[in-house]
């Protein structure tokens, strides 16, 4: 339907008002934006609440389809503007899905085939750099023997008030090879569904959100879905091409400290740091403790092997306070407690790739909140300083 527009006034219509509107005046539509209405109704929170249990049960059961779809959705964002450029440059969209594809896991397989030898020459030093160890935490020896003697002490004193009966040793075949095989499968089975899902994702581009408009009744639902499909490209997309940048430029940071300060091996060191920043706030402090345990493992000295992870949680400190911060400000903060509790929700959930998984998914909540006007108060809570 056509809209339908009201005739011109006159300068001498009556109805016609030329005073200045008042300052206290606001829109509807402003008032529309600025409203976060809660649900009142308990029916509609238990509702929800059951919604959502049952929504989180099923990620977790079906973690071994759900978590490579989701990788996938997250992958297509990054890759999707390379695919439309190849596109513009006249290859079909398949065969730029492709290419997109194989760079990114030729790259992946060239990094590892790279890493694999200085990571069995670290593996085989291990043993010898034991007894430098010990010499180190000798320091610790004190403290850990009367904490161990407490231990003891708590335990007789358990066993002594405690009723006695026929202790029952049950002893479990750990089948390290089972495990390993199993492991090694899940992990390839869920890597070749990614890829699978990846692909054809890229090459159906905007096929479901043009279902979806088609299927909305009003023209307000339609543009709300194009609104949101676009926001969350553009700023998914930017977060992670962001953060890969950052990373990367940590990975080469914390590759020439580790040269300069003779720990060696600076392309594992590098890469290290680059996997590990994936992971926001748990990923480096896990990296101190690896940059710890390698200086102790190379250095004589106390204070040297300190070295290592000072120069490290420095990078980091440049990195994570002050560089990617800026340069991510203008397209959306986060509640950094939420960050928290989505890193080690998702952690508990899906393992490694749920953690490096929590910070993009809970942005693209917070874009689906921040345009649903039901949802604008959980959006509002989500948001950072």
């Amino acid at each position: 339907m056509a809209p339908v527009s009201m005739p011109p006034r006159s300068p001498l219509s009556p109805i016609q008002d030329d005073r200045p509107p008042e300052p206290n005046a606001v829109s509807t539509e402003a008032l529309d934006e600025a409203e976060m209405p809660l649900p009142s109704n308990p029916q509609t929170l238990f509702l929800g609440g059951l919604f959502a249990l049952a929504a989180l049960a099923a990620l977790y059961v079906a973690s071994a389809i759900i978590l490579p779809v989701v990788l996938a959705f997250v992958l297509k964002l990054l890759l999707q503007p390379a695919v439309r450029l190849l596109e513009h440059v006249h290859f079909p969209r398949a065969v730029g899905a492709l290419v997109a594809i194989l760079l990114v896991t030729g790259t992946l397989v060239g990094a590892v085939a790279a890493l694999s030898i200085p990571a069995a020459t670290w593996t085989e030093r291990l043993p010898q750099g034991i007894p430098r160890l010990e010499a180190h935490l000798a320091v610790l020896t004190g403290p850990i023997q009367a904490l161990q003697k407490v231990i003891e002490q708590a335990e007789q004193a358990a066993d002594a008030s405690g009723p006695k009966g026929p202790t029952i040793a049950v002893r479990r075949d750990l089948g390290l090879t089972s495990a390993l095989f199993t492991g090694t499968r899940s992990i390839l089975d869920g890597l070749f569904t990614t890829v699978l899902v990846l692909y054809f994702l890229l090459v159906s581009g905007d096929l479901f959100l043009r279902r979806i408009v088609e299927i909305l009744p009003k023209f307000s639902d339609k543009r709300q879905a194009v609104d949101i499909s676009q926001q969350i490209e553009e700023d998914i997309s930017a977060y992670l091409v962001t953060i890969t940048a950052m990373n990367a430029a940590v990975g080469v940071a914390t590759a020439a400290a580790m040269y300069l300060c003779g720990l060696g091996d600076p392309l594992l060191w590098g890469a290290t740091a680059f996997l590990l920043n994936y992971i926001p706030i748990l990923g480096p402090m896990f990296g101190i403790g690896i940059f710890l345990l390698a200086g102790m493992l190379s250095f004589d000295s106390l204070w040297w092997a300190l070295l290592p992870p000072a120069l490290y949680l420095g990078i980091h400190l440049v990195e994570g306070e002050t560089l990617t911060p800026m340069l991510l400000a203008r397209r959306f903060t986060l509640n950094p407690v939420l960050v928290i509790l989505s890193l080690v929700f998702w952690f508990w959930m899906w393992g490694v790739p749920g953690a490096i998984l929590a910070v993009p998914m809970l942005a693209i909540l917070k874009i689906v909140c921040d345009r649903v006007r039901p949802l604008k108060a959980l959006g509002h809570f989500l948001e950072g300083t």
